[in-house]
């Protein structure tokens, strides 16, 4: 069964880039294979990662019940169930060292229940032939309201530097307890801070009573990828960003 890493915070607080960097820190340091879920209906772990996607568990989910109601054929005679099962094996994006799945944004209208369950479902299924997964989810609360991000090992929610992102990590810690679920330990990093920042910072949080197991300094290798388009995952060993999460996940001893 794969030691389940997810990830949780507000929009903008680079959730999804050390997501990237979590994947690639599992690779290098811990020798994967990973399992990536992008659990975000709006999608862009993948361009973190550096790959395209070819389909979406909500787009499948849509096309499967557009065929249910239009009583297409299914190949083989094959149930409905079966045939979205074969979908959903062949929507993994499979890289080096790394395989994805992406919820993605269901096409028709509605709430994403239905999508978040199909995921929920695979990614425990998928993760028992994984040794890592790492689940990028949505921002906000709304993913553990729904119970999408359960049984975790790890809870890494994320911060920008100001006082309403700590606020927010705060009531996403809250949240966990509320609805009991089964998440082993939490932490909390801040991202893009400046070197007078972070005693502030830290003092916030802890009196929130976080743990925080580390900050991101502001790196302009971060800003000047995402200003050409270039995947966070390829950052060069040397950016700071790169440095300061490798040394948070390894003080964090994962196994």
């Amino acid at each position: 069964m794969a030691f389940i890493i997810a990830l949780a915070g507000k929009g903008g607080t680079g959730k999804t880039s050390i997501a990237g960097l979590t994947v690639r820190y599992l690779i290098e340091r811990k020798r994967g294979p990973v399992l990536a879920v992008d659990a975000d209906s709006n999608s862009c772990l993948n361009e973190t990662l550096g790959i395209d996607v070819h389909t979406t568990i909500g787009k499948l989910r849509e096309e499967s019940l557009h065929a249910l109601r239009s009583g297409v054929e299914r190949p083989g005679g094959m149930s409905m169930e079966k045939l979205f099962d074969y979908q959903v094996q062949q929507s993994i994006i499979e890289s080096k060292g790394f395989d994805l799945i992406v919820m993605g944004r269901p096409e028709g209208p509605g709430c994403y229940c239905a999508a978040n369950n199909i995921i929920r479902k695979y990614t425990d299924k998928l993760s028992e032939t994984y040794p890592y997964a790492v689940i990028d989810n949505e921002a906000g609360m709304e993913h553990l309201s729904r119970r999408t991000t359960h049984k975790v090992d790890l809870l890494i929610i994320t911060s920008d530097p100001t006082v309403r992102g700590i606020q927010t990590a705060k009531r996403i810690d809250g949240l966990v307890d509320e609805l009991r679920l089964e998440i082993d330990k939490r932490v909390l990093i801040i991202n893009r801070v400046s070197d007078n920042e972070v005693e502030e910072l830290r003092s916030l949080a802890e009196r929130f009573g976080l743990y925080v197991a580390g900050v991101v300094p502001q790196d302009s290798m971060v800003f000047d990828y995402d200003l050409h388009g270039r995947p966070i995952f390829q950052l060069p060993g040397d950016s700071k960003a790169v440095k300061a999460v490798f040394s948070i996940l390894d003080s964090l001893k994962i196994p």
